[in-house]
């Protein structure tokens, strides 16, 4: 089956650069599920998620469609890696405490994926997805941010990136939805690290494909010059802070 492949071709920025979840949001999750045998992380990337599930639960499943990523996942004793779609895990009937996501729900058929979550959740079991959008460092660079992002990027966004500009609020989600705590995402980044992340962006390849040059050229010096970088020096590090959008949910609604 095909799928919509947005970041093979960036596979290693992806697995260098993304920000970390925070470990508290990992404890959460685990303190709603009654059982913690097995975890199914859907779209595993570069295995992020799956680790840090492991530390709460016996077994995780990471799947992800693209052999890239997972080549590039980060091992762990208590993580199987598997090359498999969201809309077809291969996975048991009723075998599954939690299905996590994390920044990868709105690149799925979201019928079909919701009807696989539904097959393989244990009768008290939960699906949680999450995103971030963009970063908060200061307000000169938060600009500059906004400007790459929509106006140098814009027409490259796959049409799909509207749920995590919306924060997933408006992502239909056909479960019994739970209240949670906010969340955020913190890092302390030099202006290489954002560009390195920058680049890990599913549009960003797009742009050089029509472009035939980085799309950061169009914005690099607005960066530096917001960043401080000319008066002081490039590797100045900056506390950099994503807000977390999380929806949880238990058993399905009629």
């Amino acid at each position: 089956m095909m799928f919509p492949d947005h970041f093979s071709q960036q596979a290693s920025d992806y697995a260098r650069y993304r920000p970390l979840y925070p470990s508290k949001l990992y404890e959460y999750l685990a303190s709603l599920t009654p059982e913690h045998d097995r975890a199914w992380d859907v779209g595993t990337g570069n295995g992020q998620a799956a680790i840090g599930l492991a530390r709460h639960y016996r077994s995780v499943i990471a799947t992800d469609p693209s052999e890239q990523q997972i080549a590039l996942a980060t091992p762990h004793e208590r993580v199987t890696y598997r090359v498999a779609t969201a809309e077809d895990s291969g996975l048991e009937d009723q075998s599954i405490d939690l299905v996590a996501v994390s920044l990868a729900v709105h690149w799925f058929d979201l019928d079909r994926f919701y009807a696989e979550v539904k097959r393989v959740l244990k009768p008290q079991g939960v699906l949680a997805v999450w995103c971030y959008n963009l970063t908060g460092i200061t307000p000169e660079v938060d600009a500059v941010m906004e400007s790459y992002y929509h106006d140098v990027l814009g027409e490259f966004w796959p049409p799909q990136i509207h749920w995590v500009d919306e924060h997933y609020q408006t992502l239909p989600f056909p479960f019994a939805e739970i209240a949670t705590p906010e969340f955020a995402l913190e890092a302390s980044w030099s202006l290489a690290d954002l560009f390195g992340y920058l680049s890990s962006w599913s549009a960003a390849p797009k742009y050089k494909e029509a472009h035939g040059r980085d799309s950061l050229d169009v914005k690099r010096a607005e960066f530096e010059a917001a960043w401080g970088a000319a008066a002081h020096g490039a590797e100045i590090n900056r506390a950099v802070r994503w807000p977390l959008y999380l929806r949880v949910g238990k058993s399905a609604t009629s």
